[in-house]
């Protein structure tokens, strides 16, 4: 793979970042949320898995998309960003079911459990449990339980009634 070439053969991993790059580009702007967008992404080496729906302008990672699994029936809201790496290589998977917010922002290492929902605008720098609400910057933190997901194709109103509050510890 081009990623482990000697050091005398890494100039050859430039038409390739090149061509990465331009995909982006497109994917990012192109219409197809649950089409075009996609198949532009799989291209770059993203991970999808099933049908997925990304909203315009999200930024998967440049530098190593095929570090970025998302699963079937999830959203992704417009200019969300998920990055896989910040002083070293890692890795973020999104579940099955599961909805980003528009404008948030997930970064290295970080697994969106089945169901969860990332609220609007929220920072994720650590897992988020299956089923679980999260929201907030710098740093999202647990709001409520899921009962009913918002995956895609779901209602905002079942939702919003299957919230369920989280028991403060010690209870």
């Amino acid at each position: 793979m081009l990623r482990k070439l000697p050091p005398a053969l890494r100039w050859l991993r430039i038409p390739f970042q090149v061509w990465q790059r331009t995909l982006h580009v497109i994917a990012r702007l192109s219409p197809g949320a649950e089409s075009l967008r996609i198949w532009l992404h799989k291209a770059r080496g993203v991970r999808i898995h099933g049908k997925v729906f990304l909203g315009v302008n999200v930024y998967i990672d440049d530098e190593y998309p095929e570090n970025v699994t998302i699963y079937e029936n999830s959203v992704i809201g417009i200019s969300s960003i998920i990055i896989s790496h910040f002083r070293g290589v890692g890795t973020v998977e999104i579940g099955p079911d599961a909805f980003v917010g528009p404008n948030s922002v997930i970064l290295p290492n970080v697994c969106i459990g089945e169901g969860a929902v990332v609220a609007a605008g929220s920072v994720v720098t650590r897992d988020v449990p299956p089923y679980t609400l999260v929201g907030g910057a710098p740093d999202a933190k647990p709001m409520a339980r899921v009962t009913k997901t918002l995956g895609r194709g779901k209602s905002m109103e079942e939702f919003q009634r299957g919230l369920r509050p989280l028991r403060p510890s010690g209870q």
